[in-house]
């Protein structure tokens, strides 16, 4: 069954094909046969009820420098296509939110991966709380008292931002570091959010585990280990991928996660796990498959892949 497949994403010339979990999917999906375009989402335009975006036909080759061909840009109806898959990258902004709002529209008429409504509703930092006794100890606040009494509770704690991506502005703080003060100013001046807060894991030095779920199933996991001096184990800001199994813990995270997000309609998840501790529930544009299949994984596109096609043939 071959189907007319869009790809809503961050500049493709821009990417690094190594690693990138929406090339690996579009690979995927042209060796099956279906048809693939490119849009970049600063071109959609709602008019009249008709969402359409500037839209071109795209070829790809796992060629590093070589990687894509694009045909000519036309505006065209998103509603042509049978696949969107909403691949930008965070920060998950009002920019984000709306791409959502507009991608609504035409969901499930055309299938949306993942389901723009769940997107939005299921945010990486705040969804993860309704699974709180699988996490760490976690504060979600801006009030400094409140940091201040978690941190004399657990003494080493992080500080991120709510809607924080990629490993950046992630922060250690000791029980008697000097720095939390000004710190805090700066959290104060650059995020309108509140942030979180975590007891720190000393775990992460042996790694911060994604696990790939599709439907809710195990799709594939990579350990990511924090380069030295570093406590960020992203593997952009330097974090090594290594091969992993999961533990009977981190089997549990998954069986308990699986039916959740299979019923929010979540197709592609990356789940973070440290020490046993479930961090983050990521839904936006997970990434991982390609690490995970270099390591000799599972082929978690072809699953994404399989449940799409399974979709559009009910």
């Amino acid at each position: 069954m071959a189907l007319n497949v869009a790809v809503q994403m961050d500049p493709i010339a821009e990417i690094s094909i190594k690693g990138d979990t929406t090339f690996a999917l579009l690979l995927e999906a042209q060796a099956r046969g279906h048809a693939l375009s490119y849009y970049e989402p600063d071109t959609m335009a709602m008019r009249d009820g008709a969402l359409t975006a500037s839209v071109a036909p795209l070829g790809v080759r796992d060629v590093e420098g070589d990687h894509f061909t694009l045909g000519a840009f036309e505006r065209r109806s998103l509603r042509d296509f049978d696949v969107i898959h909403m691949r930008q990258n965070p920060p998950f902004d009002m920019h984000y939110i709306t791409a959502t709002h507009l991608l609504e529209h035409i969901h499930p008429d055309t299938l949306v991966v993942n389901d723009p409504v769940e997107v939005r509703n299921a945010p990486e930092k705040i969804f993860v709380l309704g699974f709180g006794d699988l996490m760490p100890p976690t504060l979600i606040t801006r009030d400094r008292a409140e940091i201040e009494r978690f941190r004399a509770d657990y003494g080493d704690i992080v500080m991120k931002p709510l809607y924080g991506y990629g490993g950046g502005a992630v922060f250690r703080l000791t029980r008697d570091d000097l720095n939390f003060g000004s710190l805090y100013d700066v959290f104060a001046t650059d995020f309108r959010e509140p942030w979180m807060i975590q007891q720190f894991l000393p775990e992460v030095s042996e790694g911060d585990k994604r696990i790939l779920l599709v439907d809710g199933e195990f799709a594939g996991a990579v350990n990511r280990v924090p380069k030295a001096g570093d406590l960020r184990s992203n593997m952009v800001r330097g974090g090594a991928a290594k091969a992993t199994e999961l533990t009977d813990r981190e089997q549990e995270i998954c069986a308990r996660l699986g039916p959740a997000l299979k019923e929010r309609g979540l197709i592609l998840v990356g789940i973070d796990v440290i020490g046993g501790n479930l961090t983050e529930i990521n839904v936006t544009s997970p990434t991982g498959i390609r690490a995970v299949q270099a390591l000799g994984g599972p082929n978690a596109a072809g699953m994404v892949w399989d449940s799409i096609e399974d979709r559009r043939s009910a």
